[in-house]
């Protein structure tokens, strides 16, 4: 059927397709006789030709639509505004103005840095704390003597070798980690350490329950204080008793000593816990022993300072007690001193008297059926006597 097709050659073909719709017909009828299977052939590639013109336009259409279009009058008046947009000097009035409009995003506007406390103020802090004269004029020692080293290390003079991990002793609430969380603050000041935080963690946060497993923990624990000050409470819980049988604990204190001698330049870890446990504790290793060689010892309040830091919770929180509600909490910490035992929580029994005084002058008032100002500040004796029972 498609025989007659071979007769033409290429050029006639491209001519038949380069003709317009109306003259292919006259074409064909030249190119060919008009004899019976010679129709039904021309027929044929007559339809062929319709379908090729059909994907030529189709062709055609879709490049016309890929084409890039002229910009629409919208475009053009935006990149004609941006034309116009200020440059230099303008241009940073009209973004600064932008940031400061009413409901500009507040992440345009510049944050202010962190201003972290000078070497004077964290030294103000340190005396404003009740008692503690003796750690007080020894941190100020070792603050004077590490400006030293460092004045020595600038003029090329050597240093003799130094270690800064110190073992805080003394029965719970007496200002351990308060200093502990100064002086790492002072430590940044003056240069000693990189960032200065504290990072406070007892036996549960440096032991694990697995073996493999402590060695692991102790050493995440360890990369947070990088920079600052490691706190271990009741660090004597990671020695026990000998005889006690396999205990992690001895594997977190030899994990510890091995990244405190590899971090020596920016880590200073502090052990705190009972005079007499802590004492234990250090001569337990050699390593330990060797390290820890400055130690603090924190007081018990006296009756006097005891009252003095409950007297600076009242007045923080604006309550004002009556004379005799005065005269009952001076003697209510003078019996409390005279008598206390191994079991004396100092700052922390203040804290919680205070907060069991807040609670009972809560539940009078609120009984009153009208109370003033007065009513709501006020503390009475009989407030103090029931909070001492409870």
């Amino acid at each position: 059927m498609w025989r007659p097709l071979a007769a033409l050659s290429c050029f006639t073909v491209w001519c038949i397709m380069g003709n317009n719709d109306k003259y292919i017909k006259a074409d064909l009828e030249r190119s060919l006789k008009p004899s019976g299977a010679y129709l039904d052939s021309l027929s044929d590639f007559a339809d062929l030709l319709g379908t090729i013109r059909q994907a030529e336009d189709a062709a055609n259409q879709l490049l016309d639509e890929t084409k890039p279009s002229p910009r629409s009058p919208a475009l053009q008046d935006k990149s004609a505004a941006s034309d116009k947009s200020p440059t230099g000097d303008a241009a940073k009035n009209k973004s600064v103005s932008d940031s400061t409009a009413p409901g500009a995003p507040a992440a345009q506007a510049e944050e202010e840095p962190v201003k972290l406390p000078s070497i004077e103020e964290l030294l103000a802090q340190l005396d404003a704390l009740v008692g503690l004269d003796n750690i007080k004029q020894n941190v100020k020692s070792l603050i004077n003597y590490m400006k030293i080293r460092k004045l020595r290390e600038e003029n090329s003079l050597p240093n003799p070798p130094l270690s800064l991990h110190m073992v805080f002793m003394g029965n719970p609430g007496t200002g351990k980690t308060t200093v502990a969380r100064i002086l790492s603050e002072l430590y940044r000041a003056i240069g000693v350490l990189s960032k200065g935080q504290l990072v406070e963690v007892d036996r549960s946060g440096l032991v694990a329950g697995f073996v493999g497993q402590t060695a692991i923990k102790t050493s995440d624990v360890v990369k947070s204080a990088l920079g600052g000050i490691l706190f271990i409470d009741e660090a004597y819980a990671l020695a026990p008793d000998v005889g006690s049988g396999n205990d992690f604990g001895r594997e977190s204190i030899e994990t510890l000593l091995k990244l405190m001698e590899d971090h020596r330049d920016d880590l200073v870890v502090i052990v705190a816990g009972y005079s007499g446990p802590m004492e234990r504790f250090v001569t337990s290793n050699p390593g330990l022993e060797s390290r820890f060689n400055r130690f603090f010892m924190f007081e018990d309040y006296n009756s006097d300072q005891l009252y003095e830091i409950f007297n600076s919770m009242c007045v923080k929180s604006e309550y004002v007690l009556t004379e005799d509600a005065v005269e009952y909490a001076h003697e209510h910490f003078r019996m409390l001193y005279e008598f206390r035992d191994e079991n004396f929580g100092n700052a922390r029994h203040v804290r919680n008297f205070f907060e069991n005084i807040v609670s009972v002058h809560s539940d009078r008032v609120s009984a009153l059926s009208d109370h003033t100002r007065d009513d709501l500040m006020t503390a009475l004796r009989e407030d103090l006597e029931k909070a001492a029972i409870m």
